[in-house]
């Protein structure tokens, strides 16, 4: 079975997660941020990938190290599920509608980790969460999974509407890039023979 339990503990949050690549979407989140919650279950269930995930986090002070630490965690999850990423389809890409909105998502499960962000948004904030924060979990998650991530909405007007289109899109993309590839069995995607930076 391809899946993780990761857990992070700093002065700022406790997180766990556990993330199974080969599951049916199910997941059971729970962060402390309403809308978080929300965009992570969106990612789960449009990319089939099971998540479960406890944080707990200083949201007293803001959202911004809760919502960015949830981006490690289940990135580093994502990472160690994949292992050496053999067998993996390994490129995946959505353009996702939502009402007035379209998002693209483009993404290459190659261990060089790399975010283009071209998300704008009209309003600081979605209920009581800083639209900033999202970039700031994008990157996070990319960093940590070891994706090169390429999110552009390429219009819209209602902000929920964008940014849950870009999860979406980042879930279909995932779902593409990590399925096993049965042409493909136990063999690693590259000409190198490795995914990664090379030195």
């Amino acid at each position: 079975m391809r899946q993780a339990t990761v857990e992070r503990k700093t002065r700022e949050t406790q997180i766990t997660a556990t993330v199974n690549l080969d599951g049916t979407g199910v997941s059971r989140i729970a962060t402390g941020i309403g809308f978080l919650d929300h965009m992570l279950e969106q990612l789960s269930r449009h990319s089939l990938i099971d998540i479960t995930l406890e944080a707990k986090g200083d949201l007293h002070i803001d959202y911004h190290h809760t919502t960015e630490d949830t981006g490690i965690v289940i990135g580093q999850a994502v990472a160690q599920a994949l292992g050496d990423r053999r067998g993996i389809r390994r490129y995946g890409d959505a353009t996702i509608p939502m009402d007035e909105t379209l998002s693209r998502v483009a993404l290459d499960a190659s261990n060089r980790p790399y975010l283009i962000w071209k998300v704008g948004f009209s309003r600081p904030k979605l209920g009581e969460m800083d639209t900033e924060l999202f970039k700031e979990w994008f990157q996070a998650f990319a960093q940590m999974a070891g994706l090169t991530l390429h999110v552009e909405n390429v219009y819209g007007e209602n902000n929920h509407h964008i940014v849950e289109s870009c999860y979406k899109g980042l879930a279909r993309a995932l779902r593409q890039a990590v399925e096993l590839d049965p042409r493909q069995a136990g063999v690693v995607p590259s000409t190198k023979g490795t995914l990664g930076k090379s030195l």
